[in-house]
């Protein structure tokens, strides 16, 4: 009988936790809370970039449509815009073969505008987001024309667009097509 009680004295030392354990496991449960709330203000972060990020890309691609749309109009090489911006420069007069409008520079071997300068006439303006007046876009362009004399055979547009203003900094989106008679 002393062999079976021992038994049963054994198996009553082993049920349940002790307090330490306890302890233990508070504690490693309150860490991984921690550590997954932290990620909540950085998930809300991260989206309303990417927001910001795709709102200068479809607007950057919306006005570059606009611009190969209008590639070879005649003098003065403007028109007005969807947004109702008058004098967007699209055809930069006879100049051909050097840049024409807002400067443009390489990032990475890719030609880019240039956002460090000023604003040029014909070739820039500030885009208000509809949804949220307090963000802003820059939006500018270069053109390049091909041709001979009084014949334009192709242009390059180089459309550049960067969020100013809101929570986060963003780098500018790029956009550059060549449109061919």
């Amino acid at each position: 009988m002393s062999k079976r009680n021992a038994h049963k004295r054994k198996q009553l030392a082993q049920q349940g936790f002790t307090l330490i354990e306890l302890m233990i496991a508070v504690v490693v449960l309150v860490v991984g809370v921690v550590a997954v709330a932290q990620l909540v203000p950085a998930a809300i972060f991260l989206n309303s970039r990417n927001r910001a990020d795709s709102s200068s890309l479809v607007y950057a691609q919306r006005e570059m449509d606009q611009f190969v749309s209008q590639a070879f109009i005649p003098a003065p090489y403007t028109f007005t815009d969807q947004q109702g911006n008058t004098n967007c420069n699209v055809g930069g007069g006879l100049v051909f073969n050097a840049v024409v409008g807002s400067p443009v520079t390489t990032i990475g071997g890719h030609v880019a505008i240039d956002f460090t300068g000023g604003h040029i006439a014909g070739y820039s303006y500030y885009y208000t987001d509809p949804t949220d007046p307090t963000v802003m876009y820059d939006v500018r362009w270069a053109v390049i024309n091909t041709g001979t004399a009084n014949n334009v055979y192709s242009r390059r547009f180089i459309l550049g667009v960067q969020k100013s203003g809101g929570d986060t900094p963003l780098p500018p989106v790029t956009l550059e097509t060549t449109v061919s008679r």
